[in-house]
């Protein structure tokens, strides 16, 4: 066992005073049969309660073999404790790749698509849409395998299960033949040219993603990831929408060096080495950072960023850096992208959470007639009604977990609140 201790970010210190690492599906198993109170904790990247627990935390990262890509069925099975660096190696020697990636290649496969954590790419799902099957252990302690043929709706309810079902132990995902990936990035887009021409930017790459600091109406750099073809020639031209190339690589906050970051100017490579925002090989950054993310559907995309620019000046100097993407919808019921397509807005934030906290409510209450969501593993300020709200299928949700887990074994204070409490 080891110490619980904090998050990844450093912003969160845990309940549980130790971590469980099981070698053994069945060491597992016994660990939840005796507990009252357990949770699974992934890499520690969420920035809110929702990995705590007030007994038991369960680390799966021995759980980390990637077994051997179903040919037949276009899918590769992985332990719970698999991050997608690891994968995204493996896949590409195998010929394969997933259809999208997260910024960070460290994180872990299970803990991402539990919170729905996305990629980008208009036309890409979030990370869990991949999920085609996965085995967890129930609160008896007992190993459950749910696949989407066989389950049907359940099935769609359990991906982004928040850790509130069980400990997931196996994934089974989706892959499609490896591609390769170019990057180009383009510095000072104004917002005029991103509002005018939002959709012919968003189509114009397989993933692009806009960082900004919200300040004099203008968008710092483009990133566009696009698809090579074999035997097609993309152009790199000088301009974007009236944004410039960059003549060099380039880190999304300006004024850092670039080293950590995936190649760009046009540099064709794997998939798996260009979808993330940085390499797999170098930790991005010390984790002095907080996090926030709000979905908003994609017709009111031009609106929200309208919306948050006005709050530039007080966003500023709390603020490292902000990402806006776009993500197709779903049918998951708790993804944000629930049967709609999304933008979504990102902000990393200075580590100083007085202050962030004062200011969330300010630019939620500038999305909620936008009907934004935010993401369930990181920092918001919404009450937990208005949080239900927002989510169609939460009722069913909370039937799944009364079904699955009556007495609230994997329960915690963030589940209490945002799923079970009622006004």
């Amino acid at each position: 066992m080891q110490r619980a201790e904090r998050n990844w970010a450093g912003n969160y210190t845990y309940s549980a005073a130790k971590v469980h690492d099981p070698e053994t599906v069945e060491q597992l198993q016994e660990l939840v049969r005796r507990s009252t109170k357990v949770r699974a904790l992934g890499t520690r990247h969420s920035f809110n309660a929702i990995a705590d627990s007030t007994e038991a935390l369960v680390s799966l990262a021995k759980f980390d073999r990637v077994t051997e890509v179903d040919r037949s069925r276009n899918t590769v099975t992985i332990g719970g404790g698999v991050r997608y660096g690891q994968l995204g190696e493996h896949l590409h020697r195998e010929g394969y790749a997933l259809h999208n990636l997260a910024s960070l290649p460290h994180i872990s496969v299970a803990g991402a698509c539990a919170t729905a954590t996305h990629g980008s790419g208009e036309r890409n799902g979030n990370l869990a849409t991949a999920v085609a099957a996965l085995d967890l252990v129930n609160a008896d302690g007992e190993l459950v395998s749910v696949a989407r043929e066989t389950h049907g709706e359940q099935f769609q309810g359990m991906v982004v299960g928040l850790g509130a079902l069980g400990v997931i132990t196996r994934l089974t995902l989706d892959v499609l033949p490896t591609f390769d990936v170019r990057q180009d990035v383009y510095e000072d887009l104004s917002l005029g040219q991103l509002t005018a021409n939002f959709d012919a930017i968003q189509a114009s790459a397989y993933s692009v993603s806009l960082f900004t600091d919200w300040q004099e109406e203008n968008f710092n750099q483009v990133w566009l990831k696009r698809r090579v073809i074999a035997g097609e020639t993309l152009a790199s031209a000088s301009t974007f929408f009236g944004a410039t190339a960059a003549p060099g690589d380039r880190h999304p906050i300006r004024g850092i060096a670039a080293e950590n970051c995936t190649p760009q100017l046009g540099i064709a490579g794997a998939w798996c080495d260009r979808l993330p925002h940085f390499r797999k090989e170098f930790t991005p950054s010390s984790g002095e950072e907080l996090q926030s993310e709000y979905f908003v559907p994609r017709e009111h995309a031009v609106a929200a960023l309208r919306a948050i620019m006005t709050l530039g000046a007080r966003i500023l100097p709390h603020l490292l850096v902000s990402e806006v993407r776009t993500v197709a919808a779903d049918t998951l019921w708790m993804s944000p992208c629930y049967r709609q397509d999304c933008m979504a807005i990102h902000f990393t934030w200075k580590r100083n959470w007085p202050t962030v906290r004062a200011l969330l409510p300010d630019i939620e209450a500038a999305l909620e007639p936008l009907g934004a969501r935010a993401h369930w593993g990181k920092l918001f300020t919404m009450p937990s009604t208005r949080v239900q709200s927002l989510f169609k299928r939460l009722p069913d949700f909370r039937d799944l977990l009364q079904t699955h887990d009556p007495q609230g074994k994997f329960r915690n204070g963030f589940i209490e609140s945002h799923v079970f409490a009622t006004a």
